[in-house]
């Protein structure tokens, strides 16, 4: 069985983590695989873009066989990077993960999650979840400040609106 970490956001401040085995909460659980080709030469999180309803669990889980890779949200307190997830959600951090690992956090507040893998942000490995939609209470849009974040990884994010239409946007090349 693959070793499975979680970070459960309890309402927007605290966290509980888990190392073991599944513990399960009623509700929708939606998945984002980190992925490689076989030489490593390009990475991705498919989707790279995800809506999903307030109260979701986003699992990610590296298939990749030939990377470890991270799921991080961008935020001051990990890694000194700019904050793209909304004021007050909890930031999180999978660490590594082995191929056949995966990771889970709870989103619970609506507006918009950027995250990349650790190790490659300058492959342009980004990805993008939006809680809700712009008219929930609370909403919070996109960053509009690039920070330090590269080139390719400012464009890797699809934008809100494709995300919201298509509710899944695969990156290019991929099914």
């Amino acid at each position: 069985m693959p070793n499975r970490r979680q970070v459960l956001a309890v309402g927007g401040g605290g966290v509980v983590a888990l190392i073991g085995p599944a513990f399960v909460l009623a509700g929708t659980v939606e998945e984002i695989r980190m992925q490689g080709t076989s030489r490593g030469e390009h990475v991705w999180f498919a989707p790279v873009g995800l809506a999903v309803a307030a109260g979701t669990t986003v699992r990610f889980v590296n298939l990749d066989p030939g990377n470890s890779h991270t799921a991080t949200c961008y935020h001051p307190t990990l890694f000194d990077r700019p904050q793209r997830i909304p004021a007050g959600a909890t930031p999180w951090d999978s660490d590594f993960l082995l191929p056949g690992d995966s990771f889970e956090v709870l989103l619970t507040l609506p507006g918009v999650y950027d995250f990349y893998c650790l190790p490659h942000e300058h492959a342009g490995m980004v990805g993008r979840i939006v809680v809700g939609t712009p008219g929930d209470a609370g909403w919070q849009g996109a960053a509009t400040e690039a920070g330090d974040l590269p080139a390719v990884a400012l464009d890797g994010f699809p934008s809100v609106e494709a995300i919201l239409k298509a509710g899944r946007v695969m990156p290019p090349g991929q099914p």
